[in-house]
Protein backbone atom coordinates (compact mmCIF):
# COMPACT_ATOMS: atom_id res chain seq x y z
CA UNK A 1 0.00 0.00 0.00
CA UNK A 2 2.80 2.44 1.23
CA UNK A 3 4.50 1.78 -2.64
CA UNK A 4 1.30 2.32 -4.55
CA UNK A 5 0.61 5.62 -2.32
CA UNK A 6 4.35 6.70 -2.98
CA UNK A 7 4.10 5.80 -7.13
CA UNK A 8 0.55 8.19 -7.07
CA UNK A 9 2.46 10.78 -5.54
CA UNK A 10 4.96 10.77 -8.27
CA UNK A 11 2.21 10.73 -11.17
CA UNK A 12 0.30 13.32 -9.95
CA UNK A 13 2.95 16.17 -9.03
CA UNK A 14 5.24 15.49 -12.48
CA UNK A 15 7.97 14.37 -10.32
CA UNK A 16 8.12 10.96 -11.63
CA UNK A 17 8.00 12.43 -15.73
CA UNK A 18 11.01 15.10 -14.20
CA UNK A 19 12.98 12.13 -12.48
CA UNK A 20 13.93 10.32 -16.11
CA UNK A 21 14.75 13.54 -17.48
CA UNK A 22 16.77 14.81 -15.09
CA UNK A 23 19.03 10.96 -14.92
CA UNK A 24 19.41 10.70 -18.93
CA UNK A 25 21.43 14.01 -18.71
CA UNK A 26 23.21 12.54 -15.30
CA UNK A 27 24.24 9.59 -17.40
CA UNK A 28 24.74 11.17 -20.54
CA UNK A 29 27.28 13.53 -18.63
CA UNK A 30 28.99 10.12 -17.15
CA UNK A 31 29.23 8.21 -20.29
CA UNK A 32 30.97 11.57 -21.71
CA UNK A 33 33.45 11.44 -18.80
CA UNK A 34 34.57 8.19 -19.39
CA UNK A 35 34.66 8.64 -23.35
CA UNK A 36 36.87 11.87 -23.08
CA UNK A 37 39.11 10.46 -20.19
CA UNK A 38 39.76 7.57 -22.46
CA UNK A 39 40.22 9.37 -25.06
CA UNK A 40 42.95 11.27 -23.28
CA UNK A 41 44.84 8.41 -21.02
CA UNK A 42 44.16 5.08 -23.27
CA UNK A 43 43.17 6.39 -27.25
CA UNK A 44 43.69 3.60 -28.49
CA UNK A 45 41.04 1.77 -26.85
CA UNK A 46 38.26 2.04 -28.61
CA UNK A 47 35.23 1.78 -26.29
CA UNK A 48 31.78 -0.13 -27.21
CA UNK A 49 28.34 -1.04 -26.01
CA UNK A 50 27.79 2.74 -24.16
CA UNK A 51 24.32 2.84 -26.27
CA UNK A 52 23.32 -0.28 -24.38
CA UNK A 53 22.82 0.64 -20.78
CA UNK A 54 25.44 2.02 -17.87
CA UNK A 55 28.44 0.42 -19.10
CA UNK A 56 31.14 0.54 -22.13
CA UNK A 57 33.32 -2.94 -22.84
CA UNK A 58 37.06 -2.25 -23.29
CA UNK A 59 38.85 -4.53 -24.88
CA UNK A 60 42.15 -5.66 -24.11
CA UNK A 61 45.09 -6.89 -26.19
CA UNK A 62 44.68 -10.78 -27.03
CA UNK A 63 46.01 -13.02 -25.10
CA UNK A 64 45.50 -10.26 -22.45
CA UNK A 65 44.68 -11.87 -18.35
CA UNK A 66 41.52 -10.41 -17.53
CA UNK A 67 41.46 -11.63 -14.11
CA UNK A 68 45.08 -10.14 -13.84
CA UNK A 69 43.98 -6.67 -15.36
CA UNK A 70 41.20 -6.65 -12.43
CA UNK A 71 43.42 -7.22 -9.40
CA UNK A 72 45.99 -4.99 -10.35
CA UNK A 73 43.12 -2.33 -10.82
CA UNK A 74 41.66 -3.35 -7.47
CA UNK A 75 45.22 -2.61 -6.20
CA UNK A 76 44.69 0.52 -7.22
CA UNK A 77 40.97 0.74 -6.03
CA UNK A 78 39.69 0.56 -9.30
CA UNK A 79 36.66 -1.90 -9.55
CA UNK A 80 36.50 -3.39 -13.36
CA UNK A 81 35.01 -6.48 -14.50
CA UNK A 82 35.92 -8.79 -17.26
CA UNK A 83 33.79 -9.96 -20.35
CA UNK A 84 34.12 -13.70 -19.75
CA UNK A 85 31.79 -13.81 -16.62
CA UNK A 86 29.13 -12.40 -18.65
CA UNK A 87 29.84 -15.33 -22.00
CA UNK A 88 27.63 -18.10 -21.62
CA UNK A 89 30.74 -20.71 -23.26
CA UNK A 90 33.88 -20.63 -22.57
CA UNK A 91 34.62 -18.64 -25.81
CA UNK A 92 38.19 -17.98 -26.87
CA UNK A 93 36.83 -14.18 -27.76
CA UNK A 94 39.44 -11.95 -27.20
CA UNK A 95 39.76 -10.94 -23.59
CA UNK A 96 37.84 -7.35 -22.35
CA UNK A 97 36.39 -5.16 -19.82
CA UNK A 98 33.35 -4.12 -18.80
CA UNK A 99 33.26 -0.93 -17.23
CA UNK A 100 30.26 0.78 -15.31
CA UNK A 101 29.29 4.57 -14.87
CA UNK A 102 25.68 4.16 -14.00
CA UNK A 103 27.09 4.10 -9.93
CA UNK A 104 30.18 6.25 -10.36
CA UNK A 105 30.50 10.05 -9.82
CA UNK A 106 30.84 11.95 -12.74
CA UNK A 107 33.87 13.62 -11.01
CA UNK A 108 35.56 10.07 -10.17
CA UNK A 109 35.80 8.96 -13.63
CA UNK A 110 38.98 10.87 -14.58
CA UNK A 111 41.22 9.88 -11.96
CA UNK A 112 39.58 6.33 -12.32
CA UNK A 113 41.04 5.86 -15.89
CA UNK A 114 44.04 7.67 -15.23
CA UNK A 115 44.99 5.29 -12.75
CA UNK A 116 44.57 2.15 -14.73
CA UNK A 117 45.15 3.43 -18.20
CA UNK A 118 48.67 1.49 -18.57
CA UNK A 119 47.00 -1.83 -17.55
CA UNK A 120 44.60 -1.15 -20.39
CA UNK A 121 47.09 -0.43 -23.28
Amino acid sequence: MLDQLALAILLTTGRYDRHPRRMRAVYAARRTALTEAFARHVPGVRLTGLAAGFHAVAPLTRGADEAAVIAAALDRWVGLYGIGGYRGSPDPSPPALVIGFGNVGERAIEPAVAAVADLLR
